[in-house]
């Protein structure tokens, strides 16, 4: 039973961390314009590269921070600075322009809006509290829910509508932005309460 306490503390803390529910009109604006094929191979792209990056810290995170000497806040700020770039990008042109129309589901969707330092920092946390297959379930389980709140964005955007969705487009990049300014807050803050 304790195992299993541990999946749902585990799958939940990484849902609300990940904000899936608050990246979605980020996403329905980045993928208005695509079909529904498209979107469904971004959807997998950006779940993909999510399971990836947590599957990297889950395990070898502590010992790939220790060995380049990075901390946290390193990843807060360098996210934060991916993250502002793009919202700017997507303020100015109204879309992320990309090489590959999959690229956006790597990157900002997989990381770092679904995976960025918070997920990160959460999951890092987690393997150190509790066991390793409970914590792999757990980010599992909470993918699985991110894929269904993607899946079933496009019935949300053709009830906004294309104006409708880019509206909503333009205010979460203003909100990403500012999410992106606070990462690159926090990490100076902590590096000048260091110094």
């Amino acid at each position: 039973m304790e195992f299993w306490i541990q999946v749902i503390k585990v799958a939940t803390a990484l849902f609300i961390i990940t904000d899936s529910l608050g990246n979605l009109p980020f996403y329905i604006g980045m993928t208005e314009d695509r079909s529904d094929e498209e979107r469904s191979r971004i959807t997998m792209t950006a779940i993909i590269t999510g399971l990836l990056m947590m599957a990297f810290f889950v395990f070898a995170g502590s010992l790939v921070l220790d060995l380049f000497d990075l901390t946290i806040d390193d990843l807060r700020i360098a996210g934060g600075v991916l993250l502002l770039v793009i919202s700017v990008e997507v303020l100015m042109r109204g879309r992320v322009v990309a090489g590959h129309r999959e690229d956006i589901g790597a990157v900002p969707l997989g990381t770092p809006l679904l995976v960025g330092p918070g997920a990160i920092t959460t999951v890092l946390v987690m393997t150190k509290l509790y066991q390793l297959p409970a914590v792999v379930l757990g980010v599992l389980i909470c993918f699985a829910l991110i894929w269904l709140v993607f899946h079933f964005a496009g019935i949300i955007f053709k009830v906004l509508g294309r104006n409708g969705s880019r509206i909503v487009t333009k205010i979460a990049a203003i909100l990403i932005a500012a999410i992106a300014v606070r990462f690159i807050r926090v990490g100076i803050q902590s590096f000048l309460r260091i110094i």
